[in-house]
């Protein structure tokens, strides 16, 4: 059974960081590229960053380049997100998403609020 578990979201304050962190089970972890969206109250899923099977590869949303990092430990079957200098417009519910096979965590929020 396929399943991703995220975690690592919380409160904070604009300018604070957080790292969320995503643990699969149930596929070939190795075999997969990784991703991270969110989606904000009201608005569409979108995008957040990306990494390859071996860590090769990393794309970021424009919105997001220069604050967060994405990584991966294949041992761990983990995948995670630092987020620094987080923005009140950063607030959502943050989603794992494996590509191979196609599946989504149930999400972890952050909320950035002074």
């Amino acid at each position: 059974q396929v399943e991703l578990v995220e975690s690592g979201g919380g409160s904070v304050q604009p300018g604070g960081s957080l790292t969320l962190t995503c643990v699969a089970s149930g596929f070939t972890f190795s075999s997969s590229s990784m991703n991270w969206y969110r989606q904000a109250p009201g608005k569409e899923r979108e995008f957040v960053a990306f990494i390859s099977r071996s860590s090769g590869t990393r794309q970021y949303a424009d919105s997001v380049k220069g604050r967060f990092t994405i990584s991966r430990d294949n041992a761990k079957k983990a995948v995670y997100l630092q987020m620094n200098n987080l923005k009140p417009e950063d607030t959502a519910l943050y989603f794992c998403k494996a590509d191979k096979p196609h599946y989504w965590g149930r999400g972890t929020q952050v909320t950035v609020s002074s």
